[in-house]
């Protein structure tokens, strides 16, 4: 088993490397290229001046496919050290935040890259990897105590719930991430009107798709974990601060789609309740730390 930690660390290690890579690589073909051209300039007097323009163009394809090529390659390294864990465990490694924290670094990035080969916008990725990297330095910082296979505490042993429960949660955040980005580039891009961003119409898509997924995901989320804590603490809900946040993240959404499907909300307005809702996805994910509560076994 000890061999089998250690292998899933080792992958972890690779996936954090090919992930920043792939951030750095996202953000220059997300940037685009600055040129230069010199222009030569007859003066009436015979003399020549020699002037300069700079002006910026899309990155080459070849830098945004090998980004693509990067996360991907993260993905995989990430994946292997969730399997290997798993079976060193015996079960998915959601137990603590390491473990949750590694898994959602897997779906962010695979979550992202199926909605790039879905829609073409790599451009989203300079902001869903470096997310996915910023998360990968948590996990960096956590105890080193945490890499180990512990037991399941007693509320924690109900494997089938656990599983759906805490994997739907993961999802949920990995789809509101992908939203969260399109979001941004759609404010860039409708305040800018730079030529190579994908078109806010279609970034305003892209957010709601991911939302479609993201929203049951959580409304199953509280389904379920409501009645997880009924069979382990004996009620529906008991405003645990875990409970309420993703309570009121819910409602963030849900939000958003009553107001795109009834006022027919689009663009700016919608832009912002995405903002709003990944704020609260962040409170969610790390509130724990300042509030505690019946989830802050394991840092989760």
């Amino acid at each position: 088993m000890e061999a089998l930690i250690r292998l899933s660390f080792y992958s972890f290690a690779a996936a954090s490397l090919a992930l920043t890579l792939s951030a750095i690589f996202y953000i220059l073909y997300a940037l685009g290229r600055v040129r230069v051209r010199q222009t030569a300039l007859t003066t009436g007097t015979g003399t020549t001046v020699i002037g300069a323009t700079a002006t910026r163009e899309p990155a080459s394809s070849g830098m945004g496919g090998l980004a693509t090529t990067l996360g991907w390659i993260g993905v995989v390294f990430q994946g292997a050290a969730i399997v290997t864990r798993s079976i060193a465990a015996g079960r998915l490694p959601l137990s603590n935040m390491y473990e949750f924290s590694t898994t959602f670094i897997f779906l962010a990035a695979l979550v992202y890259l199926i909605f790039e080969r879905w829609y073409g916008v790599k451009q989203a990725g300079a902001v869903v990897m470096p997310l996915a990297v910023a998360m990968a330095l948590y996990v960096w910082s956590l105890p080193v105590s945490m890499r180990e296979v512990d037991p399941l505490i007693p509320a924690l042993q109900n494997l089938p719930l656990m599983t759906v429960h805490v994997s739907l949660a993961i999802l949920s955040y990995a789809a509101f991430t992908v939203s969260f980005a399109a979001a941004v580039l759609f404010l860039i891009a409708e305040g800018r009107r730079i030529s190579w961003l994908p078109s806010p119409a279609l970034l305003d898509d892209l957010s709601y798709r991911a939302v479609t997924i993201g929203f049951p995901a959580i409304t199953l989320v509280l389904i379920l974990g409501s009645v997880w804590a009924y069979r382990a603490w004996g009620t529906y809900w008991q405003w645990d601060p875990k409970e309420t946040a993703t309570l009121f993240t819910w409602l963030v959404y849900g939000v958003y789609l009553h107001t795109r499907s009834l006022r027919a909300w689009r663009g700016r307005r919608s832009a912002y309740i995405l903002l709003l809702g990944f704020a609260a996805v962040m409170f969610t994910y790390f509130g724990n730390y300042i509030f505690g509560g019946l989830h802050a076994y394991g840092g989760v």
